[in-house]
C-alpha cells in the first residue's frame, strides 16, 4: 500500500461516519485508505472497503478479522483503533495517523540502511510482534510496504489478513494470501501460521532494508514462491554484524527459527553496538578555545594541579628536575605560561632554557622581558615596566621623611652647641 498523499477523487466520500476525509493515503486490495480528522482535529487513517467487495461475505470477514485484530493489539508498534462501522453499506475503520514514510519507499529513494538503524527498526518491529503475539494474532503479510517509519519509531499497519494463531494461509485450493517474497514456506504450503511466520517475514525486511533488494530476487509470484520453499535466501550486501540473526529467522523449519523476544533483544544488542562503532570512528570534532566541554570538579582539580607542578618543574608523580634545553617538559612546558613556554608581550615565545635566578638587589630595576632574558646594554626593551607597589612607595616616602626630620633636628642641635 503507497501511503503517499494524494487529492480526493470526484467518486471519492468526504464524509465517512464522523470524519471529515482531507487526502488519498492510498489503495490496497481491500480498499481505499484515507486522511481524515474528526471534530477535535484528530487525525485518523480511514480505511473503507471497495463497493464492488462491499457485498462479498469473504472480504466482509477479512474485512472484520482486520478490526477484531487491531481491538485485541496492545503496544506501541501498530496503530491505534479509533473507531469502526461493520455494518455500513462500506464498512470502514479509522486508526490512529502515523506520519512518515514506508520502510519500502525510504529505501527505494535514499538506498540501504546503516546496520545500526537495520537493527534498531528490527528490534522496535521484534517488540511490536511480541505484542501482536500475545493477543493470539499473527499477521501474515509483514513486508517494508506495511511498516511506517513515524518520528517515534516504525508501526505495523495493515493486519488485513491477519488470522488467528493456526490458521491457514490459503483461501481457495493452491491460492497463498500474501506478498510473494516475504511469505514463509509454510504459508506457501498452505500449513499453519505461527508466530514464526511472521519471524520469517520480518527476516526478509531485514535483507530488504540492509540490501535494498528482496533475498529471493525478483521473478513472477510463482518463481518466487518456489524459491521461498526450495532455495536458501541470498544475504549478499547485509553487514556481518546482521547476516547470521537474519539468516537463521529465514530458516525453512518454523521450529528454527528465533522467538520474537530472542530477536528484540538481540537486535537492540547489535543496535548498540554497531552505534558506537559509528561514534568512535568519528574523528574528534574541533572545539575553537574558549569552548571546552564542561568537567566534572575532580577533573578540574586534577588538571589545576598538574598546571601547578608543571610551572614548579616536576613531575606529575612526585617532585623532579625541570627539563633541560631541547627537551620537553612535563605540564607546565607544553602550556602558554608555563615554566619555558611563556610567550613575552612582543608575541615571541621565549628560549626552552630555565629562567635564572632573580637578584633581589635588582629587582626594582629589572628591565628585561617576560621571557625571562635580560636586554644587552644600550638596547631598548619592549617590554613594559612592571607597575610600582602603592604600599612599598608610602613605606619608603616616611622613611625618607622620617630620616629628613632627624637629620634637620641633629644639625639644628649641632648649630646651638
Amino acid at each position: 500500500m503507497d501511503m503517499a498523499m494524494m487529492r480526493l477523487r470526484r467518486e471519492d466520500p468526504r464524509v465517512v461516519g464522523s470524519f471529515r476525509l482531507h487526502r488519498r493515503l492510498g489503495a490496497g486490495g481491500m480498499g481505499v485508505v484515507y486522511l481524515g480528522s474528526d471534530r477535535r482535529g484528530q487525525r485518523v487513517a480511514l480505511k473503507v472497503i471497495r463497493p464492488d467487495l462491499a457485498e462479498d461475505q469473504e472480504f466482509r470477514s477479512r474485512f472484520a478479522r482486520e478490526v477484531s485484530a487491531a481491538r485485541r493489539i496492545r503496544g506501541g508498534c501498530t496503530a491505534r483503533l479509533v473507531a469502526a462501522d461493520l455494518d455500513a453499506d462500506r464498512p470502514w475503520f479509522a486508526t490512529q495517523y502515523v506520519p512518515g514514510p514506508s520502510l519500502h519507499d525510504r529505501v527505494n529513494e535514499e538506498g540501504p540502511l546503516p546496520a545500526a538503524e537495520v537493527a534498531s527498526v528490527g528490534a522496535a518491529l521484534s517488540e511490536g510482534l511480541v505484542a501482536v503475539h500475545e493477543a493470539g494474532v499473527v499477521h501474515r503479510d509483514l513486508k517494508p510496504s506495511n511498516i511506517l517509519l513515524s518520528p517515534k519509531g516504525p508501526r505495523i499497519i495493515d493486519f488485513g489478513i491477519a488470522w488467528a494463531t493456526g490458521a491457514s494461509t490459503l483461501t481457495h485450493v493452491g491460492t497463498a494470501v500474501g506478498s510473494p517474497g516475504f511469505l514463509a514456506p509454510e504459508q506457501v504450503r498452505g500449513a499453519a501460521v505461527t508466530p514464526a511466520t511472521d519471524v520469517f517475514s520480518l527476516g526478509a525486511t531485514l535483507a530488504y532494508a540492509a540490501t535494498a533488494d528482496s533475498p529471493f530476487g525478483h521473478g513472477s509470484s510463482e518463481v518466487m514462491l518456489y524459491r521461498v520453499v526450495h532455495e536458501e535466501a541470498q544475504l549478499h550486501g547485509v553487514p556481518d554484524a546482521l547476516a547470521p540473526l537474519v539468516r537463521a529467522c529465514l530458516a525453512k523449519d518454523p521450529e528454527e527459527r528465533p522467538s520474537t523476544l530472542q530477536l528484540s533483544m538481540r537486535l537492540k544488542e547489535i543496535a548498540a553496538r554497531e552505534a558506537q562503532g559509528l561514534i568512535d570512528s568519528r574523528p574528534p570534532a574541533h572545539r575553537p578555545r574558549g569552548h571546552e566541554p564542561a568537567t566534572d570538579g575532580l577533573t578540574e582539580r586534577y588538571t589545576e594541579r598538574e598546571a601547578v607542578r608543571g610551572r614548579l618543574g616536576t613531575a606529575p608523580d612526585g617532585p623532579g628536575p625541570r627539563p633541560g634545553p631541547g627537551r620537553t617538559g612535563g605540564a607546565g612546558s607544553a602550556r602558554t605560561g608555563g615554566a619555558s613556554g611563556r610567550t613575552g608581550p612582543s608575541g615571541r615565545t621565549g628560549s626552552t632554557r630555565p629562567p635564572r635566578p632573580r637578584d633581589p638587589s635588582r629587582e626594582p630595576s629589572r628591565g628585561a622581558s617576560r621571557t625571562g632574558g635580560r636586554p644587552a646594554p644600550g638596547t631598548r626593551t619592549k617590554s613594559r615596566l612592571r607597575p610600582a607597589n602603592p604600599r612599598l612607595l608610602r613605606q619608603r616616602l616616611i622613611v625618607f621623611v622620617v630620616v629628613t626630620l632627624i637629620v634637620a633636628l641633629g644639625i639644628a642641635a649641632a648649630q646651638q652647641l
